[in-house]
């Protein structure tokens, strides 16, 4: 398996997971918990579809996720806001912070280049330059 793959992999892993996540802070039924899970389950979605195809206005308004270190931190970011009282989110959200802490590290890395669909205007040509 190539490294493209394997980023693939991962990035779709963590998508799984927001999701997850996001579907347990359902359990706590308070409108605190109902509206982070409706925006994790969001973002979930959003980053395992940004596998397969990505909009135009993606990578104008959220380009942070074209970098190691950008999607290293909304991992982190979206993995930090899981943490609840009950195991089943504290593990999803842990696994995604270490996904995160993974990626900012491999930012300093030089051998290693980000996948094609991480690179700002590399997939379909749709990214802009300014």
């Amino acid at each position: 398996m190539d490294l493209g793959q394997a980023f693939r992999l991962a990035n779709l892993v963590v998508g799984g997971l927001m999701v997850f996540g996001g579907i347990a802070q359902f359990f706590d039924l308070t409108l605190q918990h109902v509206i982070l899970g409706v925006y994790i389950i969001v973002f979930g979605a959003a980053t395992a579809l940004l596998e397969f195809q990505i909009p135009p206005a993606v990578s104008r308004y959220a380009n942070f996720m074209f970098s190691f270190i950008g999607r290293g931190a909304f991992y982190i970011f979206t993995g930090s806001i899981l943490y609840h009282k009950a195991w089943y989110s504290w593990i999803p959200g842990s696994l995604i912070v270490l996904v995160g802490i993974g990626y900012i590290g491999l930012e300093f890395v030089p051998s290693i280049e980000p996948p094609e669909n991480m690179r700002e205007g590399g997939y379909d040509g749709l990214g802009e330059t300014v």
